[in-house]
């Protein structure tokens, strides 16, 4: 009985394990445009303390390791050498290949507009 048990056990956690795997390593809703906004030039200068810094990276949900980011926070120090050197004094700033910038969060209509991306579907 304990076997039984035990074989149980081990095969309903592979089966967690495989579910976790699958979404884990599946490909994001944005992938591709959160992509093209990078390739494009385009980068948001944020910070992990601000909250529509957070607001945008969850309209891209995991898509977001794809798109243009810098992190400004540096702590204690203030900000990071890159963000000062951008002239970077507020959170979201996005800057473009044109050299124009946006404030605030963007939608992905915004940011198509500026990059010439697809919107995704």
């Amino acid at each position: 009985m304990a076997n039984k048990s035990a074989v149980l056990f081990a095969v309903v956690g592979m089966a967690v394990l495989a579910a976790v795997a699958i979404l884990a390593f599946s490909p994001g809703k944005y992938d591709s445009f959160a992509q093209c906004t990078k390739d494009s030039g385009a980068r948001m200068y944020g910070s992990v303390e601000c909250p529509h810094c957070k607001d945008q990276k969850e309209l891209f949900g995991k898509s977001w390791q794809y798109a243009g980011y810098v992190e400004c926070y540096a702590g204690p120090a203030g900000q990071a050498p890159e963000c000062d050197a951008a002239g970077i004094r507020a959170y979201p700033t996005w800057v473009f290949a044109d050299g124009s910038r946006q404030l605030g969060m963007m939608t992905f209509e915004e940011l198509s507009e500026k990059t010439g991306c697809q919107l995704p579907q």
